[in-house]
């Protein structure tokens, strides 16, 4: 339980974004945030890409086919969509509206076009972080390593990250991850600054008007 619930200061919810090049950490550090804080859950997107190994739906995303994601945005469902590498990815508005209303934390593991969409629909509630790889083999190595891809698919993942990367001003917070426990520790210190803002702590004018009325 955080210190809000405790002083039953009312808080609202605030959306967690990481995001960088394919390969620079931002999935592998997204599931190490989410263990270690309770207080956080992750946006499931909806996707049209293929379910990778290890990955469950519902909980990783919700897999769909492109004629159903196509009707989700002509329904306007999404807070923000983009299409990268060929496949849509988009995040369903109705679970963040009402998380964020009733103080719950909103992990984002998504990309610069999703982030920009967000900035235009909800900047208030938006915290953006961008991790970058510490050098370019790096990002190389990690990609081959991660097994995941085909060597074409590296390739090409090599070849955008650039234009990722062009868009790291564009965030509030922007960390190298040249090594994973730095990074976390970083990473954990940005979102619990966040929660303490003073704008996002909105039972806090009732919280001090009670207290001076017990002072008086």
């Amino acid at each position: 339980m955080g210190e809000f619930e405790k002083n039953n200061i009312k808080r609202r919810g605030l959306m967690f974004v990481l995001s960088s090049p394919s390969g620079a950490g931002k999935t592998t550090i997204s599931r190490k945030l989410l263990q270690a804080d309770t207080d956080l859950s992750l946006s499931v997107s909806h996707t049209t890409r293929k379910r990778r190994p290890g990955e469950s739906a519902g909980y990783d995303y919700h897999f769909v086919d492109e004629l159903s994601f196509n009707e989700s945005i002509a329904r306007d469902e999404f807070l923000e969509w983009a299409k990268v590498f060929d496949h849509y990815y988009g995040t369903p508005k109705d679970p963040v509206e009402k998380a964020l209303s009733q103080g719950k934390d909103i992990l984002f593991d998504i990309d610069w076009q999703g982030t920009q969409q967000l900035g235009q629909s909800a900047r208030g509630d938006l915290v953006t972080v961008f991790l970058l790889p510490p050098t370019w083999g790096e990002l190389e190595r990690r990609l081959i390593e991660r097994a995941q891809d085909s060597h074409e698919v590296v390739q090409e993942r090599m070849a955008k990250a650039t234009d990722e990367i062009s868009h790291w001003a564009e965030y509030d917070y922007v960390i190298v991850n040249d090594g994973l426990e730095n990074a976390m520790a970083q990473v954990r210190a940005i979102l619990e600054s966040e929660r303490l803002k003073r704008v996002r702590q909105i039972g806090m004018s009732k919280f001090v008007k009670s207290l001076c009325q017990k002072v008086g």
